[in-house]
């Protein structure tokens, strides 16, 4: 069971102000998200095998193909801001 004292401090981790309101309603909402947890470790997974992955796939890869190149004209045709033939993006320093 989630405490209303633990749901204030998750809230002060993550920057953010409840109110006494939201308190109670965390708290009331994360002991549910909780309760289902323990439902599942209820289970009988005995005969269940484990995995790792729903889909028994493995290394699926598509062989590499040499195609011709985009033109440049299309390459650019739907950038937002151009310059000089070639897309302009913001400096990021």
């Amino acid at each position: 069971m989630i405490s209303k004292k633990e749901v204030e401090h998750i809230a002060s981790l993550a920057g953010i102000a409840l109110s006494e309101e939201e308190k109670e309603l965390f708290t009331k909402q994360f002991n549910e998200i909780l309760s289902y947890f323990h439902k599942i470790d209820e289970l009988d997974l005995e005969e269940v095998e484990p995995t790792y992955h729903v889909v028994e796939l493995s290394n699926v890869f598509r062989e590499d193909e040499v195609t011709e190149p985009l033109p440049l004209e299309l390459a650019i045709l739907n950038a937002p801001k151009k310059k000089d033939g070639y897309i302009k993006a913001p400096k990021i320093i």
